[in-house]
C-alpha cells in the first residue's frame, strides 16, 4: 500500500480514471493507483478536489492535514468501518481490571524498548549509562505489582525522564537537548520527536478505526477532550521503536542538520523547513516499510506498518475474549 505525502505549496490533488493525481505546476505530476493508496498527508496549502475527497471517503482512505511546520490540524475519514457492538464492549472493558492488565503489558514493553534503544546508541558502556538502565529496569519491575493505573503511569513517567536523560548524553552535540519538551518543541531534537509522534498517532488512529474500534475509548491514559486516548495507548510501545530510533539514526548518519530547522526569536519553537520536512517524511516512510521480526506470534518478517496492524488485531482478540493477557507488546531484542 502507498502513502501520499504532499509538501509543496500550490499542489493540486485530483482523481482521474482510477488514479489520484498530484500536479506540481504546469509540467510536473505524480500518479498513484487509488486501489494502492491507504492515506494522504497534506502539509501545505494544497488543493484537493471534491471528486478526490469523495473517492477517498468511499474507499476508506483517510486525508490528514498538517501545517507546513508539522502541526496536526485534523482529518477526513470514512465511517464505513464502525462496529458499534465492538465499541460497546471496548467501552465497558475500560472500567474493569482489563485496563490494569493491558497497561502493565504495554508500559512494560515500552520501558523495555526504551532500554534497548539506549543500549543500541551508546558509544560506550559507561557506568553512568548503565546506572540509568538499571533505574529504568527498577521502574519496570515495580509495575508488575501495581494495583492502580495511576501507579503504573507514575513509574512510566519516571522511566521516561531517565530515558531522555540517557538520549541527551548520546545525541550528537549539534542536536543537544535538555529533556523532552512538547508545545512548542524547544529544540531541533524535540521538534522531530513531536512530528514523528504526531504522524504515528494519526496512522494508528486510522488503523484502529479500520478494525471497528473507537480511537477515543482508551484503557491506559486518562480521558481528556479531543484526545484519541486509545490511539495514545497503542502508540506507547512504538515510540522508541519507531520514532526515537529513527531520529537518532538520522542524526548519527548526518542525514539532517540544524540548518534544516527554522526558529523565530519571538517564538520559542523549532520547526523543520520544507527541505527538512521532505528529508524527515522520506525517512519515516522508509522506516515504516522496514521488515522486522519482533512479534512473538508470527514466524515471518513484517514491516513496521504491518506489525502495527497485527498488534491491533491482537487487541481486538483480547477485547472480544475479555482477556488482556492475550495482548503481547512488541519486545525489542
Amino acid at each position: 500500500m502507498s502513502y501520499l505525502f504532499v509538501n509543496a505549496n500550490g499542489a493540486y490533488v485530483n482523481y482521474d480514471a482510477n488514479y489520484v493525481v498530484v500536479k506540481y505546476g504546469e509540467d510536473s505530476s505524480k500518479k498513484i493507483p487509488v486501489e494502492n493508496l491507504e492515506a494522504i498527508y497534506i502539509f501545505t496549502s494544497a488543493q484537493i478536489t471534491s471528486q478526490c475527497v469523495v473517492q477517498c471517503l468511499k474507499r476508506g482512505i483517510n486525508i490528514s492535514y498538517y501545517s507546513k511546520s508539522g502541526a496536526y490540524f485534523g482529518r477526513l475519514q470514512s465511517t464505513n468501518h464502525v462496529n458499534v457492538f465492538r465499541q460497546r464492549k471496548q467501552a465497558a472493558l475500560s472500567e474493569t481490571e482489563f485496563s490494569l492488565e493491558l497497561a502493565k503489558n504495554i508500559i512494560c514493553g515500552k520501558i523495555h524498548n526504551q532500554t534497548i534503544v539506549l543500549k543500541r546508541y551508546a558509544r560506550s558502556e559507561g557506568k553512568e549509562l548503565r546506572d540509568l538502565q538499571v533505574k529504568m529496569q527498577q521502574s519496570l519491575n515495580k509495575i508488575i505489582n501495581c494495583k492502580k493505573i495511576s501507579e503504573i503511569m507514575g513509574y512510566e513517567g519516571n522511566a521516561a525522564r531517565i530515558y531522555f536523560e540517557g538520549l541527551s548524553r548520546l545525541v550528537h552535540q549539534e542536536f543537544a537537548f535538555q529533556g523532552r519538551s512538547r508545545r512548542p518543541p524547544r529544540d531541533e531534537f524535540n521538534s522531530m520527536l513531536s512530528l514523528g509522534y504526531s504522524i504515528l498517532m494519526n496512522e494508528i488512529y486510522g488503523r484502529l478505526e479500520n478494525k471497528g474500534l473507537h480511537p477515543y475509548f482508551g484503557f491506559i491514559h486518562s480521558d481528556r477532550e479531543k484526545h484519541p486516548t486509545l490511539a495514545s495507548d497503542m502508540m506507547e510501545e512504538w515510540r522508541a521503536t519507531i520514532v526515537d530510533s529513527m531520529v537518532m539514526s538520522m542524526i548519527n548518519g548526518n542525514e539532517i542538520h540544524t540548518e534544516h530547522f527554522s526558529h523565530d526569536d519571538g517564538n520559542p519553537g523549532y520547526y523543520l523547513t520544507r527541505e527538512g520536512l521532505n528529508i524527515f517524511l522520506k525517512k519515516f516512510e522508509r522506516k515504516m516499510q522496514t521488515p522486522i521480526k519482533y512479534l512473538d506470534y508470527i514466524d515471518y518478517p513484517a514491516t513496521f506498518r504491518q506489525s502495527i496492524d497485527l498488534q491491533i488485531n491482537e487487541l481486538v482478540k483480547a477485547i472480544e475474549k475479555e482477556d488482556a493477557s492475550l495482548y503481547h507488546p512488541i519486545w525489542l531484542r
